[in-house]
């Protein structure tokens, strides 16, 4: 399932976020790379645990908590502290799959990662390329969003970034663990939650079916959490 979010950074959000990570230093984007990435990409980074990108991060992660959109499709459980790339021209991240397991060095953390996000932090007209391509039961999707949206989309998923041919593609990136590990699972709480959302802006939320329907999300939500 690939879900859309848009506008989860508003524009002076946007722009703190830029702020910070334009004025700090970037790296070799492998330094975060398993074997087989390390042969496919090409960018920059910044060190993931400079000031500027715990400080971006955090930015980030208080916009996903505001997010009904975000929480409902992904459902976290555990989020991955979100990283920053850079792709300059002739710069590509080629087909490649993200690492099932993703631990933070230095300290107990780690996730499965069940869901990929990425956030887009530069306007698409000021680069050529750079296009997100993942790869799903329906064929290839293209997905190159206006700044401030982002993408969710399954880890298990062949995907690449495409080479950029003008300009500077700026984004987060990250991974998450989610309280539902089956694809097929969450997707059914995703549409089912949908579905009472709009029972409810016609019917009120006092109505008797969309209790009841509420009740079902929730007593599905207890059988396949993880906790």
């Amino acid at each position: 399932m690939l879900i859309a979010i848009p506008d989860l950074l508003s524009a002076d959000e946007l722009s703190d976020v830029r702020m910070i990570i334009d004025a700090a230093g970037w790296i070799d984007g492998n330094a975060t790379s398993g074997p087989q990435s390390a042969l496919a990409k090409r960018n920059e980074q910044l060190p993931e645990d400079s000031d500027a990108s715990k400080q971006a991060g955090r930015l980030i992660l208080e916009a996903l908590g505001r997010s009904p959109l975000f929480v409902a499709s992904s459902l976290p459980l555990k989020i991955y502290p979100p990283l920053f790339n850079s792709y300059g021209e002739g710069q590509e991240f080629d087909t490649h799959v993200d690492n099932a397991i993703r631990i933070k060095r230095g300290v107990d953390f780690r996730i499965r990662s069940d869901l990929s996000v990425t956030v887009f932090l530069e306007a698409p007209e000021n680069y050529d390329g750079g296009d997100l391509l993942i790869e799903d039961h329906y064929g290839v999707q293209r997905v190159k969003l206006p700044a401030g949206h982002a993408v969710v989309y399954p880890s298990s998923s062949l995907h690449r970034v495409t080479p950029i041919t003008r300009g500077r593609r700026v984004a987060s990136f990250f991974w998450l663990q989610s309280m539902i590990r089956d694809a097929e699972a969450r997707r059914t709480l995703f549409d089912l939650d949908r579905a009472i959302q709009r029972l409810t802006g016609d019917l009120g939320g006092k109505d008797r079916s969309v209790i009841e329907l509420t009740g079902v999300y929730h007593n599905l939500l207890r059988r396949w959490a993880d906790s």
